[in-house]
């Protein structure tokens, strides 16, 4: 080999280096859920301890549950007893952010601090179709970054899982392409990460929302290489097997554009009848809910919230069971398909059809 083909592969390997040396600091500095517990797995932030089931009057589950009796508290039980992801937005004036982060936080725990808590923040103002008609004014964008502190505050040293602004391909039609609402939820990705045990994934879409390309460029300026990586499926109701490979594809296509390591999460609360957006031409604020564990396309619960990703009842394929294996870490309850359009009011008629006619029984 010429001298100056030595060099240049001595420079590749320096700069192979140098990124795996960024991905590991990148990965040291971010919070990890179970850091600590005696046992907990090393290679998976939300395995080895427990999760916690909200047990308050939020969302109206766990309510209903407690009123029941007979049938319907059974079918009730198969969402109120299952660890699910309670959101967090603009509803939520400034002024109580850290004290409704930290009511949250002691209603799953109970006092008992190795529980794992499930949060979603949604604070970005204007967001969805809203913030593809105008911008984010100075004073949002500063009441943004107040509400993001406290809030941070308020889950302290909890162990969390955080999913950060589910929806997040809305970004793209911003007036500015989203340059200001992505600064902000990467300002917030820095504060949650540095919280000692809240694991952070930003919403990627799902894999019929948006293309990898358009995924990576978005999580890269919303600050994916300071988290543990990304959630997928959160507001979509795509199969396991097709999130699991299109996941796969952005993390290999991070490591390639120097954000290597990096896991996601999938939302699996209301993906039991899977379908794309594409493939389902009524309602999907409100879709149609199943009759039976094999009506299709309608909506009812996936498979329940689990670290076990290649668990048999869900059929995977081998690639996509590879891909679960390296690269998946949960499967959540982040949806939220037993409230009104996914947001309120709490829908018991809903709520039983789900429990219903979930295959996952």
């Amino acid at each position: 080999m010429s001298a100056s083909g030595t060099a240049r592969r001595m420079l590749l390997v320096a700069v192979v280096c140098v990124v795996a040396l960024i991905g590991l600091a990148q990965a040291a500095s971010a919070g990890v859920a179970n850091a600590g517990l005696p046992g907990a797995s090393a290679s998976n932030p939300l395995k080895g301890l427990p999760w916690g089931v909200y047990r308050g009057p939020i969302d109206g589950v766990y309510s209903a549950y407690q009123a029941a009796s007979g049938g319907q508290r059974t079918l009730l039980a198969r969402i109120a007893l299952q660890p699910r992801m309670l959101w967090f937005g603009a509803w939520y004036p400034d002024s109580s952010a850290q004290s409704a982060a930290s009511r949250y936080v002691s209603d799953v725990t109970r006092g008992n601090p190795n529980v794992l808590v499930q949060i979603a923040v949604f604070r970005l103002q204007p967001w969805e179709e809203a913030s593809c008609l105008r911008l984010e004014s100075q004073a949002e964008q500063a009441s943004y970054k107040r509400w993001i502190d406290r809030f941070a505050a308020g889950i302290g040293s909890a162990r969390v899982a955080l999913v950060l602004q589910p929806d997040l391909p809305f970004a793209r039609c911003n007036p500015d392409g989203g340059r200001i609402a992505l600064s902000l939820v990467r300002y917030a990705a820095q504060v949650f990460t540095a919280l000692p045990h809240t694991s952070v994934y930003i919403d990627a879409g799902a894999a019929d929302w948006p293309t990898v390309t358009q995924a990576v460029r978005m999580l890269r300026r919303a600050g994916v290489a300071a988290v543990r990586g990304f959630s997928l499926n959160n507001t979509h109701f795509d199969s396991n097997s097709n999130e699991l490979l299109f996941g796969a594809r952005v993390s290999r296509a991070l490591a390639a554009a120097g954000v290597p390591g990096k896991h996601f999460v999938i939302n699996t609360a209301e993906n039991g009848s899977a379908w794309t957006w594409q493939q389902y031409h009524g309602d999907h604020g409100n879709p149609r809910i199943c009759r039976t564990a094999t009506d299709w396309p309608c909506m009812t619960l996936g498979i329940p919230p689990t670290t076990s990703v290649t668990d048999g009842r869900l059929h995977l394929s081998r690639a996509a069971a590879r891909a679960a294996k390296r690269w998946c870490d949960a499967y959540l309850w982040v949806g939220r398909p037993w409230l009104d359009n996914g947001a309120s009011p709490f829908d018991l008629k809903r709520t039983l059809g789900l429990a219903r006619s979930t295959p996952f029984q």
